[in-house]
């Protein structure tokens, strides 16, 4: 049985055209990728390429200035973070939002509308997996570019779960019998007459996006549409702690707000999505508006 792709590239003493990240004493990071004959130089010493090819991950070298380095292989989060971006990045620790919340299996069949620089993408294969099945849409062609480039970087080779179209979703989307839908795009709520045809019953649609009000709107949009569950909204912080004898507290920088989430659930073909039981305040909606929560629009607050 074959290994999935790129797991060769993930174990294993360093080879040729790995990537390495290199820490040193500060805790910096630098990413070289290994080239016979070739040497890593900074303001304090260089050393050869050849020192690090068929050494063990988790290897340290020194300079020529005598300045230790761990070689690791850069995890997949310290890799988005740092490739060529086209677009802003969706940080890891939304993609992990994502693939948990997702419900991200192997094997599933996934549209993605919204490529950017290709970080989702990659989180989505590796879960997938090669027998699973990635649709990305792209709206920009150099955009979509710079995303091809760096997922067939990471892996190694092209994916062959995953197909790139340049184009708007609503007007390319031909795909059926899709588990997930993942929407990373100014107005997703232009898609969802699309995605409601494309997902299975009980197929999950998680939408991306950066401002409360893209938030609010595709939140109403989607208890419009009548085709999924009521959907759940949420964004995620991450802080982490300096450690240090009894110094113990939180770091002064944080990773705070880069985006919202949300996901609703399709419903089966018919069936119309249970009453929303708790009701706004009065002024929650603006007097022109004739959606759920409305007088006009059915009461259904």
């Amino acid at each position: 049985m074959s290994e999935p792709t790129g797991a060769a590239r993930r174990r294993g003493p360093f080879k040729v055209g790995d990537q390495v990240q290199l820490t040193d004493p500060k805790g910096r990071h630098y990413t070289i990728t290994l080239e016979e004959g070739k040497s890593f130089h900074t303001h304090k010493g260089a050393f050869p390429h050849d020192e690090l090819i068929g050494a063990p991950e988790g290897s340290v070298v020194r300079t020529t200035g005598n300045v230790a380095y761990l070689a690791l292989r850069p995890l997949l989060p310290d890799y988005v973070l740092s490739m060529p971006r086209g677009a802003a990045v969706v940080y890891p620790k939304d993609a992990g939002q994502v693939l948990a919340m997702a419900d991200i299996f192997p094997g599933a069949r996934v549209v993605e509308a919204g490529v950017g620089s290709g970080s989702l993408s990659t989180f989505l294969l590796r879960a997938i997996g090669d027998q699973g099945m990635l649709h990305s849409y792209e709206r920009r062609a150099d955009f979509a570019e710079i995303a091809q480039q760096n997922v067939e970087r990471y892996f190694g080779s092209p994916h062959p779960a995953w197909t790139l179209t340049v184009g708007d979703l609503q007007d390319n989307l031909d795909d059926a019998d899709v588990d997930r839908v993942i929407l990373d795009m100014l107005a997703p709520w232009e898609c969802l007459g699309a995605v409601s045809k494309a997902l299975v019953p009980g197929g999950i649609l998680c939408a991306y996006v950066a401002t409360t009000t893209q938030m609010a709107r595709m939140v109403e949009s989607i208890r419009e549409s009548g085709t999924f569950n009521e959907p759940q909204a949420w964004e995620t912080m991450v802080r982490n702690w300096h450690i240090e004898g009894l110094a113990v507290r939180p770091d002064h920088r944080m990773i705070g707000h880069t985006g919202f989430l949300l996901t609703a659930r399709r419903l089966a073909d018919g069936v119309e999505p249970p009453l929303r039981r708790r009701r706004p305040a009065k002024g929650a909606y603006g007097e022109d508006y004739t959606g759920p929560g409305s007088q006009s629009g059915g009461g259904r607050a």
